[in-house]
């Protein structure tokens, strides 16, 4: 399945990047510094219940029993466009995007992150990107297109790493 972003393009005749014209307009500002405070009040907040609820809060889905490491970034920009499933794993200091600005243009994508998924530590999840259920992301990887599920995948940017299991 191909990522699906939505892309809103620079205005003709500016000289300018995307992140220059469009991060104000967004959303309001004072809702990208709520995002900031709460994300990163919950990427060192030992209670994975807490920062559950905290993350919750910011219109995530975030699934039962899903487990955040250390440091976990999650976008604050749109972070109602990340879904965690049930018993997932974030490994330490792993980015999950939902949006990326670009020269010309400003890309969202909904972040699908499976049941029973494991990411490894300091790994990138880019937007628009799935997860299936079961799949593991080795650490230091660099997501940018959908994992199936029960795939092992690993490197930047990351290749599957052995056949996929059968259920």
């Amino acid at each position: 399945m191909p990522r699906i972003l939505n892309s809103i393009r620079a205005p003709n005749g500016k000289e300018t990047n995307s992140l220059n014209h469009y991060w104000w307009r967004l959303k309001n500002p004072l809702n990208i510094v709520l995002n900031f405070i709460v994300i990163e009040i919950t990427k060192f907040m030992p209670s994975l219940t807490l920062k559950r609820i905290f993350l919750r809060c910011l219109g995530m889905k975030v699934g039962k029993n899903a487990a955040l490491g250390l440091g976990v970034q999650f976008d604050i920009f749109f972070p109602e466009l990340i879904e965690l499933g049930e018993n997932c794993i974030l490994g330490y200091g792993a980015t999950v995007l939902a949006h990326e600005f670009l020269i010309e243009e400003l890309r969202t994508g909904k972040v699908i992150i499976g049941r029973n998924v494991m990411i490894g530590a300091n790994s990138t999840i880019l937007p628009g990107v799935r997860v299936g259920d079961g799949a593991v992301v080795s650490a230091c990887s660099l997501v940018n297109k959908d994992v199936p599920a029960g795939a092992f995948v690993g490197g930047v940017p990351a290749k599957s790493l052995r056949k996929e299991k059968r259920r």
